[in-house]
């Protein structure tokens, strides 16, 4: 056997196997390569698309709840503005209440002191009678003198 006809001949084999190889073996291989990095590469697109999501949703319910927050201070300030005019609105109440009593206490105290300088006037009017009438030595007849009597009870 010849050297040269066994390289050419093994070279021809080679140059055959590379024909075959880019002609058949390689394209599925490539184009299974290009559809792993294409799956790769939406993978961690869409990773990155969630992770942009997660930051939105993250920043969309810290803004939630810091408006609750702020609606919760909002309510409990109007619950105390509330129950500040309530128990303001209840002072009032009590004091035109209280004034009220007060003014119907001293109308019935004035009643009774009326009634009661009455009573006195009449008590004494009769002991003045009752003294008059020691002194003169004989009865005073309140009928006969009665002009006199009403008068001095209205002096007295």
């Amino acid at each position: 056997m010849n050297i040269n006809l066994t390289l050419f001949s093994q070279a021809l084999s080679f140059a055959i196997l590379i024909w075959f190889t880019v002609k058949f073996v390689w394209p599925p291989l490539l184009a299974a390569i290009e559809s792993r990095q294409k799956t790769i590469a939406d993978g961690l697109a869409a990773g990155e698309r969630g992770r942009h999501d997660l930051e939105m949703a993250a920043k969309r319910s810290a803004d939630i709840i810091r408006e609750a927050k702020e609606k919760a201070a909002e309510i409990l300030a109007g619950g105390d503005k509330r129950a500040s005019e309530i128990i303001e609105a209840a002072k009032a109440q009590a004091k035109v209440e209280g004034e009220r009593i007060i003014a119907g206490a001293k109308a019935e105290i004035e009643q009774e002191v009326f009634s009661a300088k009455e009573q006195l006037r009449t008590q004494v009017s009769a002991i003045a009678l009752a003294g008059a009438g020691k002194i003169l030595g004989r009865e005073i007849d309140a009928k006969a003198h009665n002009d006199l009597l009403e008068k001095l009870v209205a002096e007295i």
